[in-house]
């Protein structure tokens, strides 16, 4: 017989800010559960730093701000919305977007449907000439986790940003 989770209390944001240095960026908390339907990740974004422009193809996404403050910027690169804590923001899937932290830094939480794993599947084609493909930028420095795209810039997993090719 399956043991269902019991709902309850994941973390204290609050906490989880007062315990991370100010220049820390990356994913201060993620959902962990097995078996679940849902990622979730609290991400910091230190003052001044940046989320490039990128588009997420396969999931809508809701972002929470829970401190500190930024901008969201679509695909032109202009300022579509000011971000505070409280503001909620739905970022659809396949649209392109990015986020600026401000003097303060910018914390918020993710939420989006769980990405299935990867998949076992037949190989690409060999190229015909040349060394092997360096897959380097597509691991996340937080978690390890490889990204099943080649053009992806965060971690599907803990929303850190990828390394630069």
């Amino acid at each position: 017989m399956e043991t269902k989770p019991a709902p309850g209390v994941l973390a204290q944001v609050a906490d989880l800010i007062g315990r991370t240095p100010v220049g820390q960026r990356g994913a201060l908390w993620r959902l962990g559960a097995d078996r679940r339907q849902l990622d979730a990740n609290v991400v910091r974004l230190p003052a001044g730093t940046e989320v490039r422009p990128h588009v997420e193809a396969d999931v809508d996404v809701l972002l929470y701000v829970v401190d500190g403050g930024g901008h969201l910027a679509g695909e032109d690169g202009g300022r579509q919305a000011t971000l505070a804590p409280g503001a909620l923001a739905w970022l659809p899937r396949g649209t392109c977007r990015a986020l600026s932290a401000g003097t303060t830094g910018l914390t918020y939480l993710t939420v989006h449907a769980r990405r299935p794993g990867l998949a076992i599947s037949r190989p690409a084609p060999a190229p015909e000439a040349g060394d092997a493909a360096c897959l380097l930028h597509r691991v996340c420095v937080s978690c390890g986790r490889l990204a099943g795209e080649s053009d992806a810039l965060f971690c599907s997993r803990c929303g850190t940003e990828l390394p630069p090719r």
